[in-house]
């Protein structure tokens, strides 16, 4: 059964809050402790229905996961070291944790079938199915458009390749480095623009041997197979794309002062920091700090006057999950904001350029698609009033909730069970915070 929540004008939105742990690094540290030796024990790790998917992902595949004094510890197999699953492998709404997945899975003498949800059935499989099977992965079985359910093969003996992306994706990048692990010599993964390196981080803090090279505007990552990974202590950041709705209710609500803990700062993840700078918003990092070899601050915000901006399509892989939510900014900012090359939201857990746009024009705010990009025109206030379909998407209904604590009238988003994938806490913690809803 869908859960609706109308989101209201709030006055003031202040206060000292830590969001969860980074989606994205949590995912990496789950599975990257399965490949290590020994035990790796993870704080910060977000407890979300899509780690949760890996979790039980891993289990199903022979490495332990249990939780510890506030903790979770993995006990892992070794490279090489995972045991087939009996049953298919099931990942919910996670397409990070399935793409990722299959890279582990290819490395390994067995057969594994992947599924998901409704949603998940409909995300394309073929750029990570593309470079996986030119290393050796065998597809027995795949729904019609190279989606799940999948049945695929994997192999002891698989080859290294060196791969160029088509379009810039982390998963994609990641999802052969993890198959490179498994591959005698170097496997290189070359990206036509730099994505997010969390998995090239974590490589190195668990043993592995990679190296990293700039190529013009692209990179080149090149990991050597075979690999002996070292299991450890590891530490989570939190999640910058769950901090950008706090940060944006407090750029929108008058009066608003906000400090978000802890903030995951890699360079590859602020986009959406720089932007909203470039758009006049008063953000400040306080105690920019080294944890676990990924830089990590405290954000403090103010409301403000904002300003339209041209968002490059070169900065669409440091911000990817953000454009719903800075979509909602810009609709308060004053003049066009036009985000260009935004063709991965096509493909996300919904159509989310299509949804963004749809859900602004349902509140009163002039926004239009033109190939790629999406163009904002703000006025400085917001009607509201509107009712969103979020298609099942987490990051639609938070950035439309967000919305509606700045609108003129209220905003209702048709659901709101799908949040838990990313931020199971967010109407709470916002409601801490003084937002308000019903």
């Amino acid at each position: 059964m869908p859960h609706p929540l109308t989101a209201s004008r709030s006055a003031r939105i202040s206060g000292h809050v830590r969001v969860p742990g980074d989606k994205s690094i949590s995912h990496r540290a789950l599975i990257l402790a399965a490949l290590a030796t020994g035990r790796t024990r993870i704080t910060g790790l977000l407890e979300a229905e899509d780690v949760a998917a890996t979790a039980r992902a891993i289990e199903a595949l022979g490495a332990a996961v249990r939780p510890a004094n506030g903790a979770v510890e993995v006990l892992g197999q070794g490279v090489g070291g995972l045991q087939a699953p009996r049953a298919p492998l099931d990942f919910g709404n996670s397409g990070t944790s399935s793409r990722l997945l299959l890279g582990v899975v290819a490395g390994h003498d067995m057969r594994a079938e992947f599924t998901g949800d409704a949603s998940l059935k409909r995300r394309p499989m073929g750029r990570v199915l593309a470079p996986l099977t030119t290393m050796g992965l065998q597809v027995e079985a795949q729904g019609e458009g190279a989606t799940l359910p999948l049945a695929v093969r994997g192999t002891g003996d698989l080859l290294p390749i060196v791969y160029e992306l088509p379009v810039p994706s982390a998963q994609v990048k990641s999802s052969i480095l993890l198959a490179g692990l498994h591959a005698p010599g170097r496997t290189t993964v070359i990206e036509p623009l730099p994505t997010r390196d969390h998995t090239e981080r974590m490589l190195r803090f668990f043993g592995a041997e990679l190296k990293s090279e700039d190529q013009g505007e692209g990179r080149a990552i090149t990991v050597c197979g075979d690999a002996e990974l070292a299991g450890g202590s590891f530490a989570v950041p939190g999640d910058p794309s769950s901090a950008a709705f706090i940060i944006a209710a407090g750029l929108i609500c008058p009066g608003s002062e906000i400090v978000v803990e802890g903030v995951l700062m890699n360079p590859t993840r602020t986009g959406f920091i720089e932007t909203l700078r470039e758009m006049g918003a008063q953000i400040e990092v306080l105690d920019l700090r080294d944890e676990g070899g990924e830089a990590v601050g405290d954000i403090r915000v103010k409301a403000g006057a904002l300003r339209g901006v041209r968002v490059p399509p070169e900065r669409a892989p440091s911000m990817i999950d953000e454009y719903p939510v800075l979509a909602v900014v810009a609709a308060f900012a004053e003049g066009e904001t036009r985000m260009e090359g935004l063709a991965e939201l096509k493909v996300k857990e919904s159509d989310r350029l299509a949804a963004t746009a749809a859900g602004l024009v349902a509140c009163g705010v002039e926004a239009r698609i033109q190939g790629d990009d999406l163009s904002v025109q703000g006025r400085g206030e917001v009607k509201g009033g509107g009712q969103v379909a979020t298609h099942m998407d987490h990051r639609i209904a938070m950035a439309f909730l967000t919305l509606g604590l700045g609108s003129a009238k209220p905003v209702t988003v048709d659901d709101v069970s799908m949040i838990a994938t990313s931020f199971p806490g967010f109407v709470p913690l916002m409601t801490k915070l003084g937002a308000e809803f019903a």
